[in-house]
């Protein structure tokens, strides 16, 4: 939008990232020569404070008479920051999960340049040292080198001088400090030939290429299967017919998903289209960029929450500029401004990881389906073990389902023995967990040079009990018990990171001599040591892998055979393609069927079945061993037949009869506080509004405080809604959404549309 006239009063939309569900008005500065286009971000005065927000479009609406409206500040981008294609899947985002658009274009955009700061410095709007709140960081700029427009006859150069100017006459606009590599020219000699008008300069931005330098080897082209071969030819076709479908690729572990996710990229780059890869885990990154190198190149934009906020900025340039088309990242890569995107894969599409926790609550796989839809797009979820969603859309016929349902090598799945805990006792370990059949299957892989996993989802060494009044040791701020630490002597929350030492007497009865119970990955760690002490063994949970590097660290030394056990929760469950793991062992397969949560089984099938599929990928045959103290659990022994099919029609089959997703529609308010009493009243009034705006066709359950009730220090209540469809529960919400932006007292709430965690 351009002012019109200098007679003429303009005015914009602006997104203002303030947790208010609306827009704000500003006007345009007359005689401004400037094009206000949607997408921008402007710097504004809101209210006392300065703020960065982003332009939605011209005001239509009407402007009210006897109203002082703003002036915008001035431009802090060039170009939109947001393509019209990317801004109306954000604005479609906001409105869904009921969030502020402002701050979910926040959430969404790259750091803020400093060159525009310093403009708005020297234009008053900031002071000296004064910042717009948000992520910012400082531009790196060079020069462009070309002919001059009105080139003079060459006056006399030296020898690096007519280089250079041969070099800029071939490619017609170099970097200088390409220039300066290749001729060997100075600045002054540079500055010397701009003088005589045979050359010009003009600035522009350097954008950092993380892989210069650093050239992958090119991967070997792999024989795919007839499975492998018409997945990839359906998923081609949809590209080249331009349908906006959904693809659910379900294959079993080491079927080969990620050579098909390849095959149809490669088929969008060809096409002259963009594609965005999609991984749950920041970990599991620097893996596949480095397959997906080897068969593409440099050409790929890496993007996640990892990187620092020039990494990101440059990515997210080179991708706005069309310069790179595939994007690879953990959840916010979603955001990516990849041009006439044609492809969004979402690998392990099933983990809860997609799912943000605070802030802007979105799932990126259901927003992944939404942008692909927008842009007319393919977009393909891959799993091992399907969320029950996913799978239930394909028997809907809203989503086309793709299997794979053997290895796309010869090797065959491992076979997989339950041993019950109840009738096990120490053996030779002399701890219940390390039981004589795992310590004997150990034994034996470490015999035949084997590699084996071990997987608990516990991090830590134990949980500590006093040894006078029995209290399990909890932390002050969250109603969570600590974990001890043993190699740091420190015992720590995992949800606010209080920690204190492991010496410390009872929180509850003063007394001293807190003894461990219970067992984390730090202890198994011990007792494989203490048994097997020739083994090389190593550790992969969140406090190894919080180190730089920690993760491809550890394995590269599995690939490497330098490791011979490796211990880990979740983490070691999750894509890794180990060919020598021969043994995988489950320490204890319940801890997930204990979570409040109707999720509960569903994922204990998806941990048991990821982790299990780690064995046997090489060409020795693999074996699991999975303890339980459940072993007749239909989660347990389905996942240890790799029956995906059953546990889904048994799953189901409860959820149909429970009426839980995907036979209804969830959503939590969630309501903290300092003082248990305000949190639990502001409960009440979000409750009762709830239920006054509700029909037969939405269940108000609650409140009632949440599963973790305490956590940092803040009383925490719950309310869920539980709909049959989104129409009914949309008009509910919109009636909390009001009240709670009228405010709550010292109370805070948010809603959670689909939620995941229920914590």
């Amino acid at each position: 939008m351009t002012p019109s006239s200098e007679n003429q009063d303009s005015y914009v939309e602006v997104a203002i990232p303030v947790p208010l569900r609306q827009s704000f008005t500003y006007k345009v500065r007359r005689g401004g020569s400037t094009d206000f286009l949607p997408g921008m971000r402007v710097a504004v005065p809101f209210g006392r404070r300065k703020l960065a927000g982003f332009v939605l479009g011209e005001q239509l609406g009407e402007i009210k008479a006897g109203v002082r409206y703003k002036h915008i500040a001035d431009l802090l981008d060039k170009d939109p920051v947001f393509s019209e294609e990317l801004l109306t899947f954000l604005k479609a985002a906001a409105d869904y999960y009921m969030h502020p658009v402002g701050e979910v274009l926040r959430a969404a955009a790259p750091a803020l340049p400093s060159e525009a700061l310093s403009r708005l410095r020297g234009s008053g709007f900031l002071k000296e040292g004064e910042k717009l709140p948000g992520a910012q960081m400082s531009q790196r700029t060079t020069w462009r080198v070309c002919l001059a427009k009105d080139k003079k006859e060459a006056p006399r150069l030296g020898p690096k001088q007519l280089r250079a100017l041969h070099l800029v006459e071939e490619r017609s606009e170099i970097l200088w400090e390409e220039l300066r590599t290749l001729a060997g020219l100075t600045r002054s000699s540079l500055r010397a030939m701009v003088d005589k008008g045979v050359l010009q300069i003009s600035e522009c931005e350097v954008l950092h290429d993380p892989f210069a330098g650093n050239s992958a080897e090119k991967d070997v082209t792999v024989q795919l299967n007839d499975a492998q071969l018409h997945a990839v030819e359906r998923l081609k076709q949809a590209v080249i017919d331009h349908e906006a479908k959904a693809f659910l690729l379900h294959g079993v572990t080491g079927s080969g998903k990620t050579e098909v996710y390849m095959h149809a990229i490669d088929r969008v780059l060809e096409a002259g289209r963009g594609a965005i890869v999609l991984v749950p885990e920041i970990a599991l990154t620097p893996q596949l960029v480095s397959r997906f190198r080897a068969r593409f190149g440099e050409g790929i934009a890496v993007l996640h929450s990892g990187l620092g906020a020039r990494e990101r900025y440059d990515a997210w340039q080179r991708l706005s500029k069309g310069e790179l088309k595939l994007a690879i990242g953990a959840r916010s890569a979603l955001f990516a401004p990849v041009r006439d995107l044609g492809m969004i894969v979402v690998d392990e599409e099933h983990d809860a990881s997609f799912k943000q926790e605070d802030g802007f609550r979105y799932s990126a796989r259901d927003m992944a389906l939404l942008r692909a839809h927008l842009v007319g797009g393919v977009c393909v979820l891959g799993s091992a073990t399907p969320s029950l969603e996913s799978y239930h859309l394909c028997k809907q016929g809203r989503c086309e389902l793709l299997e794979l349902p053997a290895r796309a090598t010869e090797h065959k799945l491992p076979e997989v023995h339950i041993v019950d805990l109840t009738k096990q006792g120490a053996g030779l370990s002399g701890h219940p967990l390390l039981t004589p059949v795992l310590h004997q299957a150990l034994q034996a892989c470490l015999n035949d040079k084997g590699q084996a996993i071990l997987f608990l989802n516990r991090r830590g060494f134990s949980s500590l009990r006093c040894a006078s009044c029995s209290e399990i040791a909890q932390c002050p701020a969250c109603s969570v018990a600590l974990t001890a630490h043993r190699n740091a002597q420190r015992a720590r929350c995992h949800y606010c990171d209080f920690a204190t030492h492991v010496d410390a007497p009872c929180p509850n009865c003063k007394s001293p001599g807190l003894e461990a119970v219970g067992v984390g990955t730090e202890r198994v760690e011990e007792l494989l040591r203490d048994n097997f002490p020739e083994a090389r063994i190593a550790r992969l949970d969140r406090d190894t892998a919080s180190k730089a590097g920690g993760v491809e660290k550890v394995l590269d030394r599995m690939k490497r055979h330098e490791l011979d056990i490796l211990v880990g929760t979740q983490m070691v469950t999750k894509g890794h393609d180990l060919p020598e793991v021969t043994l995988v062992g489950v320490v204890l397969a319940d801890q997930s069927l204990l979570f409040p949560d109707f999720r509960a089984s569903e994922r204990t099938f998806q941990l048991l079945a990821q982790v299990a599929g780690r064995a046997g990928r090489g060409a020795r045959p693999g074996k699991v061993i999975v303890q339980s103290f459940q072993p007749d659990h239909p989660a347990v022994q389905l996942a240890c037949r790799h029956d995906y099919h059953g546990f889904f029609t048994s799953e189901i089959r409860v959820r149909q009869q429970s009426l839980y997703p995907p036979f209804s529609r969830l959503a939590a308010i969630r309501i903290d506080a300092t003082d248990e009493q305000h949190a639990r009243s502001a409960a009440d009034r979000l409750a009762q509004v709830a239920r006054s705006r509700s029909s037969d066709k939405v269940q108000v359950l609650g409140p009632a405080p949440a599963p973790i009730a305490r956590l940092r220090a803040r009383y925490r209540f719950r309310v869920l809604l539980r709909a049959s469809g989104r129409k009914s529960l949309r008009v509910v919400l919109d009636a909390v959404a009001q009240h709670i932006g009228q405010g709550l007292g010292s109370a805070r709430a948010s809603i959670d549309i689909d939620p995941v965690s229920m914590l």
